[in-house]
């Protein structure tokens, strides 16, 4: 969601302090928005993504409470995480005001509101939204996935929820499929990190013999087993002051989990053969293609080196799951390697992309760049074709692509998911989609949907 600057939205089913605050912030350059309940709160939000919002706790139907208040700030935070929350408080409750803080609030201020005093609150709250905007823009200018290329949502998801966490140290875990860019993803969550300028060291669990990983890990001092004729420092040491990547940290053996979760916890190491404990400060992140869960489960990873990664996991779709996708990155890899003696190469049959399309690509990324590299080098024309690629033949000729009709099923999906989660109500159907009602039923017109039997 893309905030719109000077929006203040105003949460209070007191209509006599809606109508003052209303009033009182009004003016040529602000736009005030104000409802009563949480239901025209979301759809407030999912319609104009105010900037900043001013809501009290207590609203129906637990007015005396603050249930509704809580739920509504959590679901206004997981439409728009920037939005800068400012939460209203009866006298003497600083306990839920604490509390609101912790769950995401910018701030909050205690009644009985004095709109002037408020004024420095809101000021305040929209200098820092503009601030985090502005650094924002400026962390990834021209591309938003930092590198990684992709345009499909569900990857632009990732790279966003990347960038959010790579100012903090929290230890991340990246699942997905061998070849999806989870080393390319934790690098850029290093390069965007204020670690950025220290080093980056990655180490292959899998490609390591277990007989030599905890070596190489934590390195051995002079005659800690024969040939080690001298001291040798580890990745985790060479690592220190920026980020150790452990990928297909699922494949490292049990008696090694052990000692890394105790250089988890307690940030320093011994070398094999050594006695003396090293601090080290490093950002840990990991990555796996199994599933730890079941791996917990069956035994063969500890429950508690589990939790200790997984601060934060994220997800990583495979490439047959990105439509559109495909053809990007073919293009891209195309251009990588069509350089130099290979420039005669231009670009792709319709064959060939039709091919790249229905393929489902069980390398993911890897494979792909490893078969246009392939096809580039072994093509004997301008154009690469299928049968240069090595895929099966295309179940179809070229898709005719249309945005209109995409755009048209998108909107109509979106409508029958509306429909069914309100139970073909068509006005909470509407408020959940953003529009008003009217709106939603020329919508259903156009589409010939029946809000009594969607389908």
């Amino acid at each position: 969601m893309v905030m719109q600057d000077n929006v203040i939205l105003i949460i209070e089913d007191d209509e006599g302090l809606r109508s003052q605050l209303r009033w009182h912030f009004d003016d040529e350059s602000t736009t005030i928005l104000t409802v009563g309940d949480r239901e025209s709160a979301l759809a407030a939000v999912r319609q104009h993504e105010p900037m900043v919002v001013i809501q009290d706790l207590g609203l129906p139907p637990d007015p005396e409470g603050v249930s509704q208040g809580f739920r509504c700030m959590s679901e206004i935070l997981s439409l728009a995480g920037h939005t800068k929350i400012i939460v209203l408080t009866g006298k003497g409750d600083r306990e839920n005001a604490l509390k609101a803080i912790e769950l995401g609030a910018f701030d909050f201020y205690t009644k009985p509101v004095d709109p002037m005093q408020l004024d420095h609150v809101v000021s305040r709250a929209f200098h820092v939204a503009e601030l985090e905007l502005e650094n924002r823009r400026l962390l990834t200018p021209q591309n938003p996935t930092g590198g990684l290329v992709t345009g499909h949502p569900d990857m632009l998801k990732v790279c966003r929820l990347v960038q959010k966490i790579a100012p903090s140290d929290v230890t991340c875990t990246f699942i997905g499929e061998s070849g999806t860019g989870k080393e390319v993803l934790a690098n850029m969550l290093h390069r965007l990190s204020e670690r950025s300028e220290q080093p980056f060291i990655a180490i292959n669990c899998a490609a390591i013999p277990e007989n030599l990983m905890e070596s190489e890990l934590f390195g051995y001092e002079k005659g800690a087993f024969t040939g080690a004729d001298k001291a040798r420092s580890g990745l985790i040491e060479a690592a220190a002051g920026g980020t150790l990547f452990l990928d297909e940290i699922g494949d490292m053996p049990l008696a090694l989990q052990a000692k890394l979760l105790r250089f988890l916890q307690e940030r320093t190491i011994e070398r094999v053969g050594g006695r003396k404990s090293t601090p080290i400060d490093v950002r840990v992140t990991c990555a796996t293609n199994k599933n730890i869960e079941q791996m917990v489960a069956a035994g063969t990873f500890r429950e508690d080196l589990y939790y200790r990664i997984a601060e934060m996991v994220i997800d990583i779709p495979p490439l047959r799951e990105r439509d559109g996708d495909k053809a990007v990155l073919a293009r891209h890899f195309l251009a990588k390697y069509a350089v130099d003696r290979y420039a005669r190469v231009t670009g792709f049959s319709q064959d060939a992309v039709a091919a790249i399309e229905d393929y489902d690509w069980p390398g993911n990324v890897r494979e792909m760049e490893n078969k246009i590299k392939k096809a580039v080098i072994l093509t004997d024309g301008k154009v690469i074709e299928r049968d240069d690629l090595g895929l099966d033949p295309a179940s179809n000729t070229m898709r005719l692509l249309n945005l209109r009709d995409v755009r048209q099923e998108a909107e109509r999906k979106a409508i029958m998911q509306a429909l069914s989660i309100s139970n073909n109500n068509v006005s909470a159907a509407a408020k959940a989609l953003g529009v008003t009602r009217p709106t939603l039923y020329d919508l259903l017109k156009k589409y010939h949907i029946s809000a009594d039997n969607p389908s």
